[in-house]
């Protein structure tokens, strides 16, 4: 790896030093979260710095950056007790959370998780348990401590911990770099359209759904083979790279027909699903795709690329453009 003269100059820039060049805030898009968020920054001025990103590098170890991030799960909101056994529940918000080390290309250095119970969740708080336990050990992130009380609805928030050598920053995205994306889309999407209609998924559309997998070695593979920018697909594909091209202040081209999608979903509804938790990624060079997919077992592929202009993202088909579907919206 040092042999490659890219390589090199990179190692060097991207190191410890490379914190002192985030931008005070990472440049958000439009809707009414970000107008929330932007109007909270305001009030608090210079008290909040670097905000805008999966996570939150806060210092360095050495040549590594320590890397944190809060993700809550709200019944209700993030997911129904009809739809999910309890075990699942917990896994699928502990997975979650995790997801955004690996937006960052950071590995986990462990969780904590609070808990707000409902006195009709206490019989089932062994699977819930079992669940956030499966998932902190599928991540290698052990649980560290946390909090408990009750509430009227389960609630459960966890902060994650982590470090990475070269942040994959939403911010970091440069014009002629070509846009990757991890494993195949739709799956999510479609179960959920499935259990709102109140039918049974497909077993793979379920899984996906119920049992989402935070790709860490994976970022941390893409973070080490010169990748510049990641987030991971939590809104939907076209609403993630948006907030890529708003950080960025680039325009994202993504050609639909190269989205890879699971079997039977078709390419615009692989794009509009959410909670897929795969990565999408930018890099200068061509990424070693076949090398990829040898070592996780699931794609990398190479669905658009990076252009000057105004932050946008332009859905592209046969040299058609598309509308750009709305991704999932906390506040209307």
């Amino acid at each position: 790896m040092t042999d490659d003269p890219f390589r090199r100059r990179r190692a060097i820039e991207m190191r410890t030093p490379r914190l002192t060049r985030f931008q005070p805030h990472t440049p958000l898009g439009e809707g009414v979260e970000f107008d929330v968020i932007r109007r909270m920054l305001e009030r608090w001025g210079p008290r909040a710095r670097r905000i805008g990103d999966d996570a939150a590098v806060i210092s360095s170890l050495g040549e590594r950056a320590v890397v944190v991030s809060t993700d809550t799960s709200i019944e209700n909101v993030h997911f129904k007790r009809e739809w999910l056994r309890p075990d699942e529940i917990g896994y699928r918000a502990a997975a979650s959370a995790l997801s955004d080390l690996a937006a960052m290309g950071a590995k986990p250095l462990g969780m904590l998780v609070a808990m707000g119970i409902p006195d009709g969740w206490r019989q089932h708080l062994d699977a819930l348990s079992d669940g956030i336990g499966d998932a902190s050990g599928a991540a290698d992130a052990p649980i560290l401590g946390g909090d408990m009380s009750r509430a009227n609805e389960l609630s459960l928030t966890f902060t994650v911990l982590g470090t990475a050598r070269d942040v994959l920053a939403r911010s970091n995205a440069r014009p002629g770099e070509h846009v990757y994306v991890t494993g195949r889309l739709g799956g999510s999407g479609a179960a959920l359209a499935a259990l709102q209609a109140g039918k049974e998924p497909l077993p793979s559309y379920r899984e996906r759904f119920a049992h989402p997998v935070a790709r860490i070695a994976e970022a941390v593979w893409l973070s080490d083979n010169a990748a510049s920018a990641a987030i991971d697909i939590s809104d939907g594909l076209a609403a993630d790279a948006l907030h890529v091209a708003s950080a960025s202040r680039v325009k994202i081209v993504i050609d639909v027909a190269k989205v890879p999608t699971f079997e039977g979903v078709s390419p615009m509804d692989a794009v509009r699903s959410g909670e897929e938790y795969e990565l999408l990624a930018t890099s200068a060079q061509e990424l070693d795709t076949s090398g990829f997919e040898r070592r996780f077992k699931i794609p990398l592929t190479r669905i658009g690329t990076v252009e000057r202009g105004e932050p946008e993202v332009r859905l592209m088909s046969n040299g058609e453009q598309l509308e750009v579907p709305r991704g999932y919206l906390h506040f209307e």
